[in-house]
């Protein structure tokens, strides 16, 4: 899985230095494919992170490019 940021990811995570790529691609992995009510082709991870028990919300889009998964995150924040 390739993680890529959009330019709004990139600009807030200079506030949100805790949320990593390990714990964004382990909340894509561990929570259902949400779709998103604003954007057609974006969804939701919302997941439960062990160390701390805090919940993590990831809103991504998907590309498959032949063998290989792209995600773009569009942004990601705790929920608590």
């Amino acid at each position: 899985m390739k993680i890529i940021y959009t330019f709004h990811w990139r600009r807030q995570k200079r506030f949100r230095l805790e949320i990593t790529d390990d714990l964004i691609e382990m909340c894509i992995i561990n929570s259902d494919k949400l779709k998103d009510r604003k954007w057609d082709d974006a969804y939701n991870a919302i997941s439960r992170i062990p160390p701390s028990g805090r919940i993590l919300k990831v809103v991504y889009r998907e590309r498959f490019d032949g063998e290989s998964k792209t995600i773009k995150i569009i942004t990601a924040c705790w929920l608590d």
